[in-house]
């Protein structure tokens, strides 16, 4: 049986649990390391070498692949719709000209009724906040 190594360090058990999750779905098995002791007492992260997450030695190069190939996708954006057939509104975002937007009715609801109509809308493409 491969033994397990140390692969990554990470200052937050939220970036270590996101790769482990990662690899997770690609079917490796990874652990997390020092995890507990660091949330406990944060100060103790340099002494110990931070959290670590460790996988099997065999499946090393595996796991490198993974995360490389999920890091050079995450910074591709996402295409989304900027304009849409039909739209709800007549107007457009006045910052990006999407007709893809919505009203923003949180502010003028109460336990879900409608007290008056919002002028706060929101664009679907770049989450812009504007009064129309």
């Amino acid at each position: 049986m491969s033994k397990l190594v140390r692969f990554k360090f990470y200052e937050t058990a939220l970036e270590a649990n996101r790769d482990k999750q990662i690899l997770a779905e690609k079917g490796l098995n990874s652990f997390i390391a020092n995890e507990q002791l660091i949330q406990s007492d944060w100060l103790l992260s340099q002494a110990v070498g931070g959290i670590q997450l460790q996988v099997f030695e065999n499946d090393l190069e595996k796991a490198e692949e993974i995360l490389q190939l999920y890091k050079e996708n995450e910074t591709v954006s996402l295409e989304v719709e900027h304009t849409i057939e039909d739209p709800k509104f007549d107007f457009v975002c006045p910052k990006c000209g999407s007709n893809h937007i919505y009203r923003d009715d949180s502010a003028t609801s109460f336990f879900g009724v409608y007290l008056l109509t919002s002028h706060k809308f929101v664009c679907y493409y770049c989450e812009n906040e504007f009064i129309h």
